[in-house]
């Protein structure tokens, strides 16, 4: 089975960690969609879109995917500018463009992939690690994206891309003088991004953290609800579709980006322990696959979507948990979606590729 699998260009123990969580999605979204079948239906639809399309990238070759690099990057900067100027509204940001009047997609899912595999392209070919003058370039091919992202306004999502980003650097061997500069730089702008970065509705997001209480039949209604119903589950939880924060529909948006704290109301503590299990499991996987690719292009680009995997996680949790302000952003592989789900799925599918495209070199070859 895993010569097969390998022959298709698929990587064994990452595909069981996906199609684990998939699976446990499907039992968590019965419960948290109130036993509808219809939204089973709808994600099994996604779910597959988005195995066909991790399947058909990890057909292609890194060199390949490495040669297309700048066309995929410029294409998802002039979509994020058409999304400026000609972009549909919707929940007072503009972050949608209308194909025709079919559907609807957001290009900042494109710039997802697309800014790691530039930045893994240009700093792979020059001498690691990076010296200042590739660290400028670096710098603005993450920030005219984010620059376009957040000015949508979805600062979220430009915070993760950025991220991806900045992982690429970090794995090429940023310069730890370097690394301190940047950090000590991001804190004395965090006054200046209060004031002129965010908007109002952001700001509540952020004092609604440090207190909760303070409205809590608004702005704080996500939070204590969230924290109610992770709490109430104890250890082991109050069994599958015996929820009651969920099911009597006091938890909001628990189907989406919400559905972790279902999981703590009816699986407990042990039931999140084994769902970050997985997740630890996908990631350290996909790092393993870094660890060892052919050369630094591969390299630096699965480790800096595996990297990225774990903070979507990370953010997804400490939102519902109250550590971190809501971003909107849902839990990877549980949470009802589309867009996301083949965007998660088309960089597993790279990293596949990283994996089972590695050429073997005979004794005599050397």
């Amino acid at each position: 089975m895993n010569e097969l699998l390998h022959r298709l260009h698929l990587d064994a123990l990452l595909l069981f960690g996906i199609m684990t969580l998939c699976l446990f999605s499907m039992l968590v979204l019965y419960s948290a969609g109130g036993q509808e079948t219809d939204i089973l239906v709808k994600q099994g639809i996604r779910l597959l879109s988005g195995f066909f399309v991790m399947f058909m990238l990890a057909q292609f070759s890194p060199q390949f995917m490495r040669s297309w690099t700048p066309w995929v990057y410029s294409l998802g900067i002039i979509l994020l500018i058409l999304v400026l100027t000609h972009g549909v509204q919707a929940k007072g940001a503009q972050r949608w463009l209308d194909v025709f009047g079919l559907f609807r997609f957001q290009p900042s899912e494109i710039m997802k992939l697309a800014l790691p595999l530039m930045v893994a392209r240009f700093l792979s070919e020059y001498e690691l690690p990076p010296r200042i003058p590739r660290l400028i370039v670096a710098a603005i091919l993450i920030g005219v994206p984010f620059a376009l992202i957040i000015k949508q306004p979805d600062l979220g999502t430009s915070l993760l891309i950025g991220a991806s980003g900045f992982f690429v650097v970090f794995l090429a061997g940023i310069r730890w003088k370097y690394l301190i500069s940047l950090t000590i730089a991001g804190v004395a702008m965090l006054p200046l991004a209060w004031y002129f970065l965010l908007h109002d509705y952001q700001k509540t997001r952020v004092l609604t953290l440090l207190n909760p209480e303070s409205d809590p039949l608004n702005a704080g209604w996500h939070t204590i609800q969230a924290k109610i119903a992770i709490g109430s589950g104890g250890t082991y939880g109050k069994g599958w579709l015996n929820g009651t924060q969920s099911q009597l529909e006091f938890l909001p948006e628990r189907h989406t980006d919400f559905i972790f704290a279902v999981i703590g109301e009816e699986f407990g503590l042990m039931g999140l322990l084994i769902l970050l299990a997985a997740y630890l499991f996908i990631t350290a996987r996909g790092l393993y696959i870094a660890t060892y690719g052919q050369d630094t292009f591969s390299r630096l680009l699965a480790g800096s979507l595996s990297l990225t995997f774990f903070i979507y996680v990370f953010v997804n949790i400490g939102m519902v948990s109250g550590i971190l302000p809501v971003v909107g952003l849902p839990l990877p592989l549980i949470s009802y979606g589309g867009t996301s789900i083949v965007t998660l799925m088309a960089g597993f599918g790279m990293i596949m590729s990283v994996q089972t495209h590695k050429k073997l070199f005979r004794h005599e070859d050397f």
